[in-house]
């Protein structure tokens, strides 16, 4: 049953979390998966599951379900009970989408995230008026609020505009964000420019006053500038792997807005981070989940047919001079040096 705790969306760092496999039989291994988001938490990283990085492609409606349950159950015993959990409702059809969204805010979750099928991207990639009402759709039938997710990469190249993302952050009320995993820093400055605005709060105010329209970037590699157009923070795989880092360069990006002294070092966390997220980010899957089991003890491989890492890539990538820098300043944020 949805909860009626309520769990404010705030900016700040998300991670999409893994969903992890035992080995033999593909079965959800929920212990790894509740170890991880505990771990995550106490760095202050929250949770969204189901995304791309969870393998949602891969994973039937009860599954999901069964991850948005024990994720809550993990996160309350431990203590972090006003952590929201955000989850991946996307799927082929626009009816499907809303049916998966009922069930996951019945299930525990606090928002949506959705993605838009590319599956018929040829009749759908240029036509704004059907990408305008399938988002406007799922958010006026959604019982929780719904953040649209851009990632031309995983639906068929349909790469929403500014000018169509702004129209539903006006248009659509239970509408509470984007996430811009198509890595358009301009995209993103555009945006902002008017949901960050003081005034747009209160002309286009939501239908869930815990939900502000957060605009999030998909990779690590510009949260600095964009703290200095006013958004929101970031939803990135990478937080999985070096979650203090993240967080810590999240942090000093807004606090330099105010004490620019702080710029420098935000600056070095930047380029440890951004050349981090560069070599990781193509490893893609296997590779995140691959570096999980060395540097924590799980992680195993992706479902099939999505192959694990090889080996001597794997190999390559744990002794790649960024995976090494950005492992050393994640244990000494961490305290595990």
């Amino acid at each position: 049953m949805a909860s009626s705790v309520v769990r404010p969306l705030q900016p700040g760092i998300y991670a999409p979390i893994p969903t992890f496999f035992a080995p033999e039989t593909e079965d959800l291994d929920l212990q790894a998966f509740s170890s991880h988001i505990i771990r995550l938490a106490k760095a202050g990283v929250r949770p969204l599951l189901s995304g791309s990085m969870g393998e949602a492609h891969h994973l039937s409606p009860a599954e999901r379900v069964t991850l948005i349950k024990t994720a809550r159950q993990a996160l309350d015993e431990a203590g972090f009970t006003s952590i929201p959990i955000i989850a991946g409702t996307g799927a082929g059809s626009t009816r499907e989408t809303v049916q998966l969204s009922v069930q996951a805010a019945q299930a525990g979750a606090d928002y949506a995230i959705v993605i838009c099928s590319g599956y018929f991207a040829g009749a759908l990639a240029g036509n704004k008026k059907a990408l305008k009402a399938f988002w406007t759709e799922v958010s006026e039938k959604s019982p929780i609020p719904i953040i649209i997710y851009n990632y031309p990469g995983a639906s068929g190249g349909i790469d929403l505009d500014s000018d169509l993302i702004t129209e539903l952050a006006i248009e659509s009320p239970n509408i509470a964000g984007v996430k811009l995993t198509c890595g358009n820093v301009g995209k993103l400055t555009r945006i902002t420019a008017t949901v960050s605005d003081p005034s747009f709060a209160s002309l286009y105010p939501r239908k869930n006053p815990y939900a502000p329209f957060l605009v999030l970037g998909g990779f690590t590699d510009f949260i600095l500038p964009s703290a200095f157009v006013e958004a929101h923070g970031a939803i990135t795989g990478l937080a999985n792997v070096a979650p203090y880092a993240i967080a810590k360069l999240y942090e000093l990006s807004e606090k330099s807005k105010k004490d620019v002294t702080l710029l420098p070092e935000a600056q070095r966390l930047q380029g440890v981070v951004a050349r981090a997220d560069y070599t990781i980010a193509k490893a893609s899957i296997a590779g995140t989940k691959f570096l999980l089991e060395k540097l924590y003890g799980y992680g195993g491989n992706p479902r099939k047919p999505l192959p694990p890492i090889e080996p001597d890539a794997g190999a390559a990538l744990w002794e790649h001079p960024h995976t090494v820098e950005l492992v050393r300043l994640e244990r000494e944020l961490s305290g595990k040096l």
